[in-house]
């Protein structure tokens, strides 16, 4: 157990002393008990309680200590967390397919929310994050960074849409397998410059899907073999919608429509060794989290971090129930009225600071 304020702890002096004087008194009550006992004769058998009172005031000695621990601000450790630093590489899909409408505003800016999502749940201390977009062709646009206003601005910056263009024939291929190749890049240049790194590494895949193919098992499998496995996030329905195509008379003619293949993208996931997400299935920071913690449990440098919770409450509630309990105990009406009065004062005088 820790204390927040341990300069109050000084006070249990005085329910220590509280209790030395009970302890004294007690014993004098039990020492006349034995005098009138053997010394007086009386027709009927007396009978003296062990204690009388007493109780009464052993219990607003315990609510007082109570109290006192109270106002230390207690904690206990409830668990152990384990903390280490993190390298995500984020592989961005960036194909025509991402401009589909079928989520809110579409499927790239959707990805976009996520990502600031991600961004927030790191601690930037010694996690890193690198950002490669993909279509036909692969665009790296960060290098592994502890640096998040480097990541928020090229988030900002991406907002208006991916840098492949739709009038452009490579935007309209999903080449998963050069995201995933360039995500690796990413990692052996920076192991290049700065060493080994002690971070718990993860790939993490935004896509709609693609059908498989061999080039996708290939870059899968260089993945495993680096130790790195592979998260997919899935973007997009079932239901899908159409690719809007700038030419308008192609659009009405030959709509092209894009559908969620969750299919390819678990597959993919299974294969990379990591596992399956998809966006709007539960919320973004719990997904967040999910990645969060699943890179940093294979974090080298990863050391377990207690987690600590306030138990003022808990101490409080029984120092009333100590205090109400020594009340009920009363035999003298007078004293349990003065217990009453005090314990309005005090409910009164709560009320009043809480507004």
């Amino acid at each position: 157990m820790q204390f927040g304020e341990p300069q109050f702890l000084w006070l249990l002096v005085v329910p220590a002393l509280l209790l030395v004087f009970w302890v004294r008194r007690l014993m004098l009550h039990r020492r006349d008990a034995r005098r009138l006992a053997t010394g007086r004769r009386v027709p009927v058998q007396e009978r003296f309680p062990r204690i009388g009172d007493a109780l009464f005031s052993l219990s607003t000695i315990v609510a007082t200590g109570l109290l006192v621990v109270a106002l230390a601000q207690p904690r206990v450790v409830t668990s152990l967390v384990r903390t280490g630093g993190v390298d995500l590489v984020i592989v961005l899909d960036g194909s025509a397919s991402m401009h589909v409408s079928d989520v809110a505003t579409n499927r790239w800016r959707r990805s976009l929310s996520f990502l600031r999502v991600l961004g927030d749940s790191l601690s930037w201390q010694e996690d890193r994050v690198a950002l490669t977009l993909f279509a036909h062709i692969a665009a790296p646009q960060i290098r592994l960074t502890r640096d998040p206003n480097t990541f928020f601005f090229f988030l900002d910056h991406l907002n208006a849409g991916p840098p492949f263009r739709l009038e452009d024939a490579a935007t309209w291929d999903t080449n998963i397998a050069l995201g995933i190749t360039w995500g690796l890049r990413v990692i052996e240049k920076d192991e290049q410059i700065n060493g080994p790194s002690k971070n718990g590494r993860l790939l993490v895949l935004l896509s709609d899907g693609q059908a498989w193919s061999g080039a996708v098992g290939d870059s899968i499998n260089a993945a495993r073999a680096r130790g790195i496995p592979i998260y997919v996030v899935g973007v997009g329905t079932a239901r899908g919608g159409v690719i809007p195509d700038p030419t308008a008379a192609a659009s009405l003619t030959s709509p092209v429509v894009s559908r969620l293949d969750r299919a390819s993208l678990a597959a993919i996931a299974t294969a990379g060794g990591g596992q399956y997400l998809e966006l709007d299935r539960e919320s973004d920071l719990n997904l967040a989290n999910v990645l969060v913690d699943a890179a940093r449990r294979r974090a080298l440098s990863a050391t377990a971090a207690p987690v600590m919770r306030e138990v003022y409450w808990p101490f409080l509630i029984a120092a009333g129930c100590c205090a109400l309990m020594g009340a009920l105990l009363l035999r003298d009406r007078s004293e349990l009225w003065i217990q009453v009065v005090a314990a309005a004062l005090t409910g009164a005088t709560v009320v009043a600071m809480l507004r």
